[in-house]
């Protein structure tokens, strides 16, 4: 299997959450909304989602975790699914050409490796498997640093949505394609490791 270039201490594996991971995603989803709120950006709850949020991702097994099996917080968590926000997206948009990524967040502990742009890739390549055109997300109106970085991993903005009551807005895509992501996460065996 290729390894990636990660520079990681430890071997990462993606895999569904079981209903056993709740507190721990929102222990990682808590901690990714602090930093955020600290930084200006209130996308997120500030101490992070209601279990009731979280636990129907979980249910329908479309919240993933990537972890080494042993940390009681995971490096990363995301969810990933073909629910596309009616406040979002139009019915001119196709909807159901797309999978949607929502809640992606990052351990501090391994922030700058590089996993948010793995996860994103191996997305896109899970949206292609699935026959859909589109991988898509939502993110803060007012954050143009993450708007950026969602650019850089091939997203372009479709458009902004302004609702008062919602801090997200900034509508992004990005083609659906297996290729580019298998250097990190192997989804043909369904092997799904991050190696160091």
């Amino acid at each position: 299997m290729p390894t990636n270039t990660l520079d990681l201490p430890v071997e990462l594996t993606l895999r569904r959450a079981k209903p056993g991971d709740l507190p721990t995603v929102l222990t990682l989803l808590a901690e990714a909304a602090k930093w955020l709120n600290a930084a200006g950006v209130h996308q997120w709850p500030d101490g992070g989602f209601p279990a009731a949020r979280i636990e129907p991702l979980i249910e329908q097994g479309t919240m993933y975790l990537l972890d080494d099996g042993s940390d009681p917080v995971p490096a990363a968590t995301m969810a990933l699914d073909g629910h596309a926000d009616p406040e979002f997206w139009t019915r001119n948009d196709r909807p159901g050409d797309a999978l949607y990524v929502h809640k992606l967040a990052v351990s501090r502990a391994y922030s700058g490796q590089g996993l948010g742009e793995v996860l994103l890739d191996w997305a896109a390549g899970r949206a292609a498997e699935e026959g859909r055109r589109w991988l898509r997300l939502d993110c803060a109106k007012d954050n143009p640093r993450l708007q950026a970085y969602y650019r850089r991993f091939g997203f372009r903005h479709v458009r902004t949505v302004d609702l008062p009551h919602r801090a997200s807005g900034a509508l992004f895509e990005r083609p659906a394609r297996g290729a580019g992501y298998g250097r990190a996460l192997d989804i043909d065996a369904h092997k799904e490791l991050i190696r160091a």
